[in-house]
């Protein structure tokens, strides 16, 4: 059954929030060429980059009556505009740590701020960015893209911001096309518009790339950066690949297994584009592997 607005408003207010309001950029044509490169040139539109601290978190699931612990003592730091990445086993819960952050659960104990203020629910100015792009299908990119803008009512005030946001992420000549004609790249796009769109401070990226071919996943690293870079908004990335957090965050938190705990910091002092065959960036990438108990490839 295809949901009504009212829940999509439902689901979308919990899981993302949405609006904030924007000045209007304009912007030239843009050619297919520069579209099929990537990204535009930058919105124009200011973004306020949020900072984020956590100090003595602690969560844990309820199951069958028992508390499964997830988070142990995590402090967390990451200034205003600034890159960080989570690294660590598969299911020791650094897409929990997201989730506190987004302000879709609380946490056991402990405390979560953005710029000194205690997070306490969703808001509009921290977005986050799943593994599946999941557009509804029988919605054109461009309404896809909208969705955040209908649930709280803003789409006839603030409609421009949608064309924006594809024109930013290189979609907007197909802004009518639909999910099934679209690439895995592409969708990843949609969905990175349907964020955008929101202007936040923080975007929360859980595995965005994670199903992407090798080839794709690449150009959507650099682009990610990239729309860093232009767009000034802070990024909390979570992934399991050593080397895309390198090439894309400045700090890289290493945690252990489940209950996860902080067990090593890295800072990645390189310029950005970085490359992977950077020596600074492959030892590095060794230490993090020996960190996480594993070797190189022979």
């Amino acid at each position: 059954m295809v949901p009504g607005l009212g829940g999509l408003r439902q689901c979308l207010r919990r899981a993302a929030g949405a609006g904030g309001d924007v000045h209007r950029p304009r912007h030239p044509a843009l050619p297919r060429a520069r579209l099929e490169a990537g990204l535009a040139e930058g919105s124009g539109a200011v973004v306020n980059p949020i900072g984020l601290r956590l100090r003595g978190i602690h969560h844990a699931f309820a199951l069958k009556g028992q508390d499964l612990p997830v988070l142990e003592d995590v402090d967390l730091d990451v200034r205003p505009g600034g890159s960080v990445a989570l690294l660590g086993p598969s299911g020791c819960g650094k897409s929990t740590l997201l989730r506190l952050v987004a302000g879709l659960e609380p946490p056991r104990r402990g405390t979560l701020e953005a710029d000194g203020a205690p997070i306490t629910g969703p808001d509009p100015s921290r977005v986050l960015m799943f593994q599946d792009p999941t557009l509804y299908p029988w919605r054109s990119v461009r309404a896809n893209a909208a969705l955040g803008l209908e649930a709280r009512g803003l789409i006839r005030t603030e409609g421009a911001r949608v064309d924006d946001a594809l024109r930013l992420v290189g979609l907007h000549e197909f802004a009518e096309a639909y999910p099934h004609q679209l690439s895995g790249g592409m969708a990843q796009r949609a969905a990175l518009a349907r964020a955008l769109v929101n202007r936040p401070g923080l975007l929360l990226l859980d595995e965005p790339l994670g199903k992407l071919d090798s080839l794709t996943r690449l150009k959507m690293q650099e682009e990610l950066v990239a729309l860093w870079q232009r767009e000034g908004f802070t990024t909390l990335l979570v992934t399991h690949d050593v080397e895309e957090a390198l090439l894309m965050a400045e700090r890289v938190l290493v945690f252990s297994p489940r209950p996860a705990r902080v067990v090593s910091e890295i800072a990645v002092d390189r310029p950005f584009p970085r490359h992977r065959d950077d020596p600074h960036l492959v030892a590095l990438r060794r230490e993090v592997l020996e960190t996480l108990g594993l070797r190189e490839a022979a």
